[in-house]
């Protein structure tokens, strides 16, 4: 079969790449190894309950914000959005600290001026540097001539850096940082300009769902289908072929069959080194290439609790929770003070419940690095053994225990619990490691860890988190970059206007 445009994998930025490709005229298909669409954003059963895997919230959807512009033009406006607390979309639980976040840069160096009084200007700077960014998101790819390599100055700095610098009361700082599980806090590495992006769009307005993940994905589906476009699923690409320096076809294995599917344009959501590894001994790879995208490092994963509660007994919030212990000293720490020992922070998220009223469903999501589960990487789901299940009800036992700080009477309110590691979301969504983030950029090493779509054949192309940015609305940007580089930049303008 002959298409303008195969894509692999069928995780956000494959979508989004398939349907802007599509909607300009193009035959796209998307290949997906699983049986189900979405990566991150598909959800899974468990008995009668259905569970997110990597989907909790959104931020700047709010009528004219950069991501709701996106969405309007990608169809997904129409899903039914839910719109959470704008005087306390966050709460950040801290030493002795209890603080709502709210919606607004203004109302959000406000609301915090009123508890920091002394840091009332540094707020105030903070804020409306957050608003400067949020302001100027669009602009690597409407002004840019480089995508996000053309605002290098903020790749370049350390978010921590930064914040040690602009606001010097410490537990401020760890307040302001403390809604940041969303991504990995690493004091040596993480850019300034990842903090800001993701931190500015939720303080412009932040958004659940009233309803699974799996709705973007199968929406997005819907549409590159109805536009023409094929969907592939259970489709297993074995090998990349080429022929004059080009990519010019891809072997899968489809429900059980070899197939050939043959493309002009090739557009990869794997990650680059599984993406290389599709192309094997291929005599256009430079070997230093190949070794520079080995070598690359992947950020931490997440150890999930989805705990089906019994009904009536938990409140729903409309907000989310970040709670710490006692005896963390920075949540810079958390990556690094909690491998290998008790959970020291957890992100709490509810779904929306049908008919208002109590919660139904938690997740309780934390920071876990690979080395942890790695032992087990050769085993299979459901069959790693009791070790695993006992580390896993361990770590489910602490996360429960510090929600519990949040949440009075948690424990005694559930009805059932289900966990999974780094190694579950690898196997289930392809991530290397298990990574939440993909690809860590260090804003010490930027021109090695910030990759851009363009590969070394002039016909394949990258896109997803593992290249700017990560996140829905970091993912989302970067599909248009890549489709800039496709179609040039007049036709992915319409999409941020």
């Amino acid at each position: 079969m002959k298409y303008d445009v195969i894509i692999l994998g069928s995780g956000l930025g494959g979508l989004e790449c398939a349907f802007i490709l599509a909607k300009c005229g193009m035959n796209v298909c998307v290949v997906e190894k699983n049986a189900a669409l979405g990566g991150c954003l598909q959800s899974f059963r468990r008995g009668k309950e259905e569970f997110d895997t990597g989907f909790h919230y959104v931020g700047a959807l709010g009528k004219g914000q950069i991501l709701e512009r996106i969405f309007s033009h990608l169809g997904l406006m129409d899903l039914p959005w839910h719109q959470l607390d704008t005087e306390g979309f966050d709460q950040v639980y801290f030493k002795d600290k209890d603080i709502l976040l709210e919606n607004g840069y203004g109302r959000f160096a406000r609301s915090l001026s009123a508890i920091f009084p002394e840091s009332q200007k540094e707020l105030e700077d903070y804020s409306a540097f957050l608003e400067k960014v949020g302001n100027g998101i669009a602009d690597p790819i409407l002004k840019g001539s480089h995508g996000f390599s053309s605002i290098n100055s903020l790749f370049e700095k350390s978010a921590y850096g930064h914040l040690c610098q602009s606001i010097s009361d410490p537990l401020l700082r760890n307040i302001l940082s403390g809604t940041s599980l969303k991504l990995e806090l690493r004091r040596g590495t993480l850019p300034l300009y990842t903090f800001a992006q993701i931190n500015s769009s939720y303080i412009q307005s932040a958004w659940r769902l009233k309803g699974r993940g799996s709705l973007i994905a199968d929406t997005l589906a819907e549409g590159i289908r109805k536009m023409g476009g094929t969907v592939l699923t259970n489709a297993t690409v074995t090998s990349l072929e080429e022929k004059d320096g080009n990519v010019c076809q891809a072997q899968i294995l489809h429900k059980g069959s070899q197939e050939t599917l043959t493309a002009n344009l090739f557009v990869s959501d794997l990650s680059p080194q599984l993406t290389l590894e599709l192309l094997k001994d291929s005599p256009n790879l430079r070997p230093v290439f190949r070794r520079r995208i080995n070598r690359l490092e992947q950020t931490c994963g997440f150890f999930t609790v989805n705990l089906k509660l019994q009904e009536g007994k938990i409140p729903y919030l409309n907000r989310n929770i970040y709670c710490y212990t006692p005896d963390l000293e920075s949540v810079w720490d958390i990556a690094e003070s909690q491998t290998g020992k008790t959970v020291k922070g957890v992100l709490v998220s509810q779904q929306v419940p049908e008919n208002g009223g109590a919660a139904t469903q938690m997740d309780i999501l934390t920071p876990m690095d690979y080395s942890e589960v790695e032992r087990w990487k050769d085993t299979l789901p459901n069959r790693r053994g009791e070790e695993y299940l006992a580390f896993k009800a361990k770590k489910a036992e602490e996360c429960i225990l510090l929600a519990q700080e949040c949440f009075p009477g948690l424990k005694d309110s559930i009805e059932t619990i289900y966990t999974s590691s780094p190694l579950t979301y690898m196997n289930y969504t392809g991530a290397v490691k298990g990574t939440a983030y993909g690809i860590r950029k260090d804003c010490n090493n930027l021109t090695q860890t910030l990759l851009t779509p363009k590969t070394p054949f002039a016909n394949l192309y990258f896109t997803g988190q593992n290249l700017n940015l990560h996140g829905i609305l970091g993912v989302s940007l970067t599909s248009l970059l890549t489709c800039s580089e496709i179609l040039g930049k007049e036709p992915v303008v319409p999409f941020l206007e």
